[in-house]
């Protein structure tokens, strides 16, 4: 069965775009229709793209601060207040060092999440 888990080892996020896209038109049209295995990896896909795109996001994120942007700058460019924007950062900053302290391989290590906490600041 398709998991985000599963499809993120086979999949970019142009590759689980282009694929999600091709399923999506067909469940549309409904000719032929989705078996259910593709129906659920369709599930699956749109799962992965909003990881995939939030990871990226958050990259970004800390992308703009690198470069000097302010929070209210980031949280008007994400469309949402500055302090949204910086309370998502910081969440995701914890994620990925639970995810380390969980895994050992992927996500951050003490030192990583104290960078990406220094460089997060404060929500100015």
């Amino acid at each position: 069965m398709a998991t985000p888990d599963a499809l993120e080892r086979e999949h970019t996020l142009q590759t689980a775009v282009t694929r999600y896209n091709d399923l999506r038109m067909r469940e549309a049209l409904a000719e032929p229709g989705l078996t259910a295995e593709e129906a659920l990896q369709l599930l699956a896909l749109g799962e992965l793209i909003i990881r995939k795109a939030g990871y990226g996001r958050q990259l970004s994120v800390r992308n703009a601060r690198r470069a000097g942007a302010s929070w209210a700058q980031i949280g008007a460019a994400l469309g949402i207040a500055r302090q949204s924007a910086w309370e998502a950062h910081t969440r995701w900053i914890n994620d990925q060092a639970e995810q380390f302290r969980r895994t050992g391989v992927s996500g951050f290590d003490a030192e990583q999440a104290a960078q990406a906490r220094d460089l997060a600041g404060d929500a100015d």
